[in-house]
């Protein structure tokens, strides 16, 4: 019971710092609408806004034994199962993800793959 409490928590303070440090103060004014569109569109499989252009992180990736992996801050972190979007489309054909700092580690709470459809 604890576990799953530590769980709901989780992925709520995830929410929480996700929308807190969403910042678009205009530096994405070069980003056609329908792309911007999609970045705020785009829910994790749990129903949380992934966010918004500003939190989505273009990256490349690697699949190791099933698995997805991804590059953050100089690091290969490996992606939870839970934050892999494969139905919403990727209009930008690079891989995207999506992730906070949470008392010292790195939680990606989304990632869509280069060929998500």
């Amino acid at each position: 019971m604890h576990r799953l409490a530590l769980c709901v928590w989780l992925v709520a303070a995830t929410a929480l710092a996700n929308v807190a440090f969403a910042r678009d103060n205009g530096q994405y004014d070069h980003v056609p609408p329908d792309i911007r569109a999609w970045f705020k569109s785009v829910i994790a499989p749990n129903g949380v806004p992934c966010c918004d252009i500003s939190d989505g992180h273009r990256t490349e990736y690697d699949v190791r034994n099933g698995a997805y992996w991804v590059p953050i801050e100089g690091q290969w972190i490996e992606v939870p199962g839970r934050a892999i979007i494969r139905d919403q489309g990727n209009p930008i054909g690079q891989a995207v993800v999506w992730y906070v700092h949470h008392r010292g580690s790195i939680i990606i709470s989304c990632f869509v793959p280069a060929d998500a459809v």
